[in-house]
């Protein structure tokens, strides 16, 4: 929208909602400083890239605010926030800075990085914390505009699929990794919410039974200068500055605010599919970072109410996150943001869940991660949020912040512990059997006493921070080398195992072997009672080369390799067997916590028994051996004491899992007892595509191969 030069009306307007809101006639504009002196709303012709002021003269309860009839859709526009520059108090404001909105739904233009960014001069970075003022270098034209947007969207009554949590198989995406290379999508779509939604990616993730996409950042975010210098770029998307906008380089539209129904299409396109949409987002930190990073809205909005300063010498930035700088969760109108942030992609975008990054940032009240915080308590009672899936990453790099098992009841978490046991236990790391039986069913010891179920165990084993499950069999350092910081980055210790060569390889037994492991780790995450989660890509082999931290590689290096599925068929095809055997047997997806004794009292079977290869009870003995490697495993079909949806009680197969993470085949003795008499196996790991069509009677032994796993299913 071109603005004329004539003075625009302005009315005094509304306080709530903050942002840019046009509602069919006008628009209005409100902001919040508690720091200014004076607000300007600047309205920016983006024909020629100048800007009319206006001067928001009402303000309530530190609300900047103004109504401006006829200004709608495709409008660029700014704030400049008068006063004070005082580092050593927390202040930054520089009215020579154009702001974008906090609130802003859409964002138009590119960044620079010139001088003009930075409230101080890039030749003489301490001169302002010396109480030197900053060079008045305006960023108009250097920085991105706040766009307002058309708000209105046909829904064509979309209703959210409402999974259950332990109905639900979890894909953890990429945007434009998942779509960037597929030749069945268009060019102009590869890259976009658009693209992800073609046919050929929902019968994909159809075909794996997935009921959830989690979508890495799509919230508005800066590539990092110090990367674009290096030819490299932010991919993974975790340097936000805009809560309330989609990312526009991920829409096929060009159009300023043309992100916003491509979103929402997508959404719409994924619930009629029956895939819910949850979103990774990034309220930890902004993406202006440290005290030297550029100004861009929050700091020079009100530095002091949206970051935690450094107690003591509030010139520089408390950083829990490792990026420069944390949010104020501690701050009303921080807090606010964050909340009304989160219902603005429930309600007006129709997502159905997030998954917060270093969730632990956002619980420390004045040091300590607090599980009572004033967080979590706005979460509790929120009518909106609290019922959308709230799954947690639960550390932060700060002193105590590795909180696994310690957030409240509404809530899921990422189980560090589970991936880690996992991986512990298929490379054949001494004295993990007790733990590893804890993590395969559900993790009790960390979720039940704060009231939680199996399914707030968010099961993963790899994910978009680390190796590719390929990389994890295959490598025992990271190689990190294309990502310009000399291998320094990424995780050194991974608990991967190279099974004998690092890297690729032509020997035929290591590549038998390496497969088999992926084989064992899918068929251990798909049977484990809790959440799954699949990394986009395993389930066809991708490989990152041994690079563990792929967040600055937007190439061929991170995206999907569509080629696999045919060169991969077999694994591709194992995948899907998983997971179609999960979603038909509620055995490997309880709502409740197995007990390990009979259900309804006297001697009836329990609804799981945990057994040697010999068919005996594991004895405390055994469980303890530090050269344990394998256990069996009974799920009892007939003992699942919960009922269904309508009430009904439920009846399953029952289930013999197999586990040999040994290095030579062992004889394991199924168990004879009246529930059952003979067992068909279902899934082999040993094979190379996962099958078998072996049946033996009870008591009978079967050979399982070294480090495989067999799963047996009650015949009769």
């Amino acid at each position: 929208m071109v603005v004329s030069a004539a003075e625009p009306t302005v009315w005094p307007g509304q306080s709530y909602p903050l942002g840019a809101v046009y509602d069919g006639a006008g628009t209005n504009f409100a902001v919040f400083s508690e720091v200014a002196e004076q607000v300007e709303l600047c309205l920016i012709d983006d024909t020629d890239n100048t800007e009319t002021r206006i001067r928001l003269d009402e303000v309530d309860g530190y609300v900047w605010h103004a109504y401006l009839p006829g200004i709608g859709p495709g409008q660029h526009y700014g704030f400049r926030v008068h006063g004070p520059f005082e580092p050593t108090a927390g202040h930054r404001c520089d009215p020579s800075k154009l702001l974008l909105d906090p609130y802003g739904k859409a964002f138009n233009g590119e960044f620079d990085f010139g001088p003009a960014l930075f409230s101080y001069d890039l030749a003489d970075p301490d001169g302002p914390e010396d109480g030197r003022p900053p060079p008045a270098l305006d960023s108009l034209g250097h920085t991105m505009a706040s766009v307002v947007i058309n708000p209105f969207f046909d829904w064509a009554g979309d209703r959210s699929p409402r999974t259950p949590y332990h109905e639900t198989i979890i894909y953890e995406a990429h945007v434009k990794g998942m779509t960037q290379t597929h030749p069945a999508i268009p060019d102009q779509l590869r890259g976009t919410y658009a693209g992800l939604v073609h046919p050929v990616i929902i019968d994909h993730l159809k075909s794996l039974n997935v009921t959830a996409i989690e979508l890495m950042p799509v919230h508005q975010f800066l590539h990092d200068h110090r990367l674009l210098q290096l030819g490299l770029r932010n991919y993974w998307g975790y340097n936000t500055f805009g809560f309330f906008a989609p990312h526009n380089q991920y829409a096929a539209s060009r159009a300023p605010g043309g992100a916003v129904p491509e979103f929402k299409a997508m959404v719409r396109a994924f619930h009629r599919a029956g895939i819910e949409v949850i979103l990774d987002v990034v309220y930890n930190h902004t993406a202006e970072g440290h005290h030297l990073g550029p100004t861009l809205n929050f700091r020079g909005i009100d530095n002091a109410a949206y970051y935690r300063l450094t107690e003591g010498d509030k010139r520089f930035y408390t950083d829990y996150t490792g990026t420069g700088n944390s949010l104020n969760a501690r701050h009303p109108h921080t807090l606010q943001l964050i909340m009304d942030s989160l219902r603005y992609w429930v309600t007006e975008m129709h997502v159905d869940g997030f998954r917060f990054d270093l969730a632990s940032t956002l619980a420390r009240e004045l040091h300590d991660v607090d599980r009572l915080s004033a967080f979590f308590d706005l979460v509790q009672q929120d009518p909106v949020v609290s019922q959308v899936k709230l799954i947690a990453e639960p550390w932060d790099v700060g002193e105590g912040g590795y909180q696994v098992g310690n957030f409240p009841g509404l809530w899921t978490e990422w189980n560090g512990k589970y991936r880690d046991t996992v991986r512990d236990y298929w490379r054949g790391e001494r004295e993990t059997l007790g733990e590893f039986g804890s993590r395969l069913t559900g993790s009790s010891d960390l979720y039940e006493a704060t009231g939680r179920r199996p399914s707030a165990s968010i099961n993963f084993v790899t994910c978009h921070d680390g190796f590719t499950l390929t990389d994890l069999v295959s490598y025992n350092q990271k190689h990190n080398e294309a990502n310009g910081e000399d291998n320094r980055d990424g995780e050194s210790y991974n608990r991967s195992w190279n099974c004998g060569v690092e890297g690729p390889t032509d020997d035929p037994t290591v590549i038998a072997l390496r497969a088999r492991q992926i084989r064992n780790i899918l068929a251990t995450l798909l049977v484990s009672q809790g959440t799954p989660m699949i990394m986009h890509g395993d389930e066809m082999g991708r490989t990152q080369h041994g690079n563990n931290n792929v967040y600055c590689q937007d190439s061929e290096l991170s995206w999907m390799d569509w080629s696999l599925a045919e060169a991969n068929a077999d694994l591709l095809r194992f995948t899907r067997t998983l997971t179609a055997l999960r979603s038909a047997h509620p055995v490997f997806r309880r709502r409740r916590f197995l007990q390990g004794r009979p259900i309804r009292g006297g001697d009836e079977v329990r609804d799981i028994a945990w057994l040697t290869p010999a068919g005996h009870e594991m004895t405390r003995q055994d469980w303890d051996s530090e050269f344990g490697r394998c256990v069996m495993v009974f799920l009892n079909g007939e003992a699942l004491p919960e009922p269904d949806a309508r009430g009904r009680r439920i009846v399953d197969d029952s289930f013999l899992l197999c586990f040999n993470a040994g290095e030579t085949t062992v004889e394991f003795v199924t168990p004879n007892t009246e529930y059952a008499r003979d067992w068909a196996a279902v899934i082999d790991t040993a094979d190379a595509a996962g099958r078998s069509a072996l049946t033996v009677q009870a008591g009978q032994a079967i050979p399982v191969g070294p480090r495989s796993l067999m799963i047996l299913q009650k015949s009769r």
